[in-house]
């Protein structure tokens, strides 16, 4: 069971995460003002900021790590 909880949150941050690297690539973001429940969209907007959390600190250690390197056509 706790292993099931686990992965499911693991999961949910993973989708997170992707949601907010499409956002920062193609400016495109999840509308949460069509969500008409304050307290829901409240729940969704703290979901899609740790998402934006977890994104920055991968790639500030994406920056600093010697692994990753810059593309050169970008």
């Amino acid at each position: 069971m706790l292993g099931r909880l686990f992965h499911l949150t693991l999961d949910a941050a993973l989708v997170s995460t992707v949601l907010a690297g499409v956002k920062r690539s193609s400016g495109f973001a999840v509308e949460t003002e069509k969500i008409s429940d304050p307290t829901l969209r409240s729940v969704a907007d703290k979901y899609l900021g740790f998402g934006e959390t977890i994104f920055d600190m991968l790639q500030g250690t994406a920056v600093n790590s010697d692994y990753f390197k810059r593309d050169p056509r970008r």
